[in-house]
């Protein structure tokens, strides 16, 4: 039987795992936290109710994870349900669930109304992104919903996304965007998504479960240093105090890309410059408990370029408040370089940092409506989606034959998601499994 590493245990790992171990692999999985899911784990808000750390839900197009609950027989737990999304503007609350409501946006003329409800429409017309790959987002928002749309809507949600990067960020990423949820709204025009009931947890849960079923190896707790091809074996060496060193016929990376820059020693210096050309932002996430609510509003897009954070979503208003022993959850989340201060602040520090603007949006907003507070950050959130972008993906295939790598910097024209991981590391098993020997039967 052929024994196979996957180094990271987030959706990628997990699926890639599931399906080699029913190929026939022996497979032993590391993961360096001490719970499965990656950008998608979960945490205890209180007692036996558990939480993601980050926002997350599916769009009715998210079929890779959708199959992937109904193949490990949960597929009850999933619920569709409608949204309320809105924008801020101008010390406003904006509904913009709907094209009526886009209509009704009066911050800018009817005509940028009309525009940019097109450019939503021509989003989901375009098949081939590479024809957008030579454009930056700025310019295509400006050429078809114009100036005015852009100045008020675009420019502002896009700064607060990429901060510093917003002028490089390609039409290909927006494109995507609009794409994506244009094909997830239903007859009437509002989007509808899907959450699984009993949050993360459950799928989680069954996915460790079948797993061990399968006879997985999983490491928690465990950080690898080191990854080297020697001949026709893969040397893993562990970071810990007994510096252990296992040998596989193959290894499948699901770091993010400077992670897995770090552990290949044994990389060209023309692959890792190659590797260094795309850059990442991190992201704070606030995790509030509140018994009130702030607003109707689940998804709150912010098109202020003052305030700090992208978008208030109010998880309670997508998934019920009775899940949380009645109390309101609420995610700010930011993207910023890890160089920026904000990104060391401690929990109680980014809220206070964070109360006077969330009092200004919501002036009945107290600090005694806080129940419990929560914060998270990842260095390597988001893939700087640039120009040209397809020209600088790594391969899943590395330049070293046993070694393969599958991250969310390689979805693309895709953004991230649980359902893009999932995809990525059953693409990445099914190409381990045609190119290193078949195993069954070994």
């Amino acid at each position: 039987m052929r024994k196979i590493a996957i180094i990271g245990g987030g959706f990628t790992g997990l699926s890639a795992a599931y399906d080699l171990a029913q190929a026939g692999w022996e497979v032993e999985l590391f993961e360096s936290e001490s719970k499965l899911g990656g950008l998608a784990g979960v945490f205890e808000i209180s007692p036996g109710i558990f939480l993601e750390k980050f926002y997350h839900h599916w769009f009715t197009n998210d079929v890779n994870i959708l199959s992937l609950v109904e193949e490990l027989g949960i597929g009850h737990h999933l619920s569709p349900k409608p949204t309320n999304t809105g924008l801020y503007f101008a010390n406003s609350i904006f509904r913009l669930a709907s094209p009526l409501d886009l209509l009704k946006f009066t911050p800018i003329s009817f005509i940028s109304r009309v525009r940019t409800g097109l450019m939503a429409l021509l989003a989901r017309r375009i098949n081939d992104f590479k024809a957008l790959e030579n454009i930056s987002a700025s310019e295509w928002i400006k050429k078809i919903a114009g100036e005015e749309s852009y100045r008020v809507v675009w420019r502002p949600l896009l700064e607060g996304k990429f901060g510093p990067e917003a002028d490089n960020i390609s039409a290909v990423w927006f494109w995507n965007k609009l794409k994506l949820r244009g094909a997830s709204r239903g007859k009437s025009g509002k989007e509808e998504l899907f959450y699984i009931n009993g949050g993360f947890k459950v799928l989680l849960d069954r996915l460790e479960q079948r797993l061990r079923e399968l006879k997985v190896n999983i490491n928690l707790n465990t950080s690898v240093n080191e990854v080297q091809q020697q001949s026709e074996q893969v040397i893993v060496k562990l970071s810990d105090t007994t510096q252990l060193t296992k040998s596989f016929d193959a290894v499948l990376v699901t770091t993010p890309i400077p992670t897995y820059a770090k552990l290949m020693t044994d990389l060209s210096a023309q692959d890792r410059d190659k590797l260094q050309q795309i850059r990442f932002l991190g992201n704070i996430c606030l995790v509030l408990v509140l018994d009130k609510s702030l607003s109707e509003t689940y998804w709150l897009n912010i098109a202020d370029p003052n305030f700090p954070f992208v978008g208030i979503i109010e998880h309670t208003n997508f998934d019920s408040k009775e899940n949380y022993g009645g109390n309101h959850i609420v995610y700010l989340s930011k993207y910023l370089p890890t160089s920026d201060p904000r990104y060391g602040f401690t929990t109680e520090g980014l809220f206070e940092y964070s109360l006077p603007y969330i009092q200004k949006m919501f002036p009945n907003f107290s600090r005694e409506q806080v129940i419990n507070k929560f914060s998270w950050k990842e260095p390597y959130s988001q893939p700087v989606i640039t120009k040209h972008y397809s020209k600088i993906i790594p391969p899943v295939k590395t330049p070293f034959s046993r070694i393969f790598l599958s991250t969310m910097a390689q979805v693309y024209p895709e953004d991230r998601g649980t359902s893009y991981a999932v995809r990525g590391g059953r693409e990445a098993a099914k190409m381990i499994n045609e190119v290193v020997e078949e195993v069954k039967g070994n």
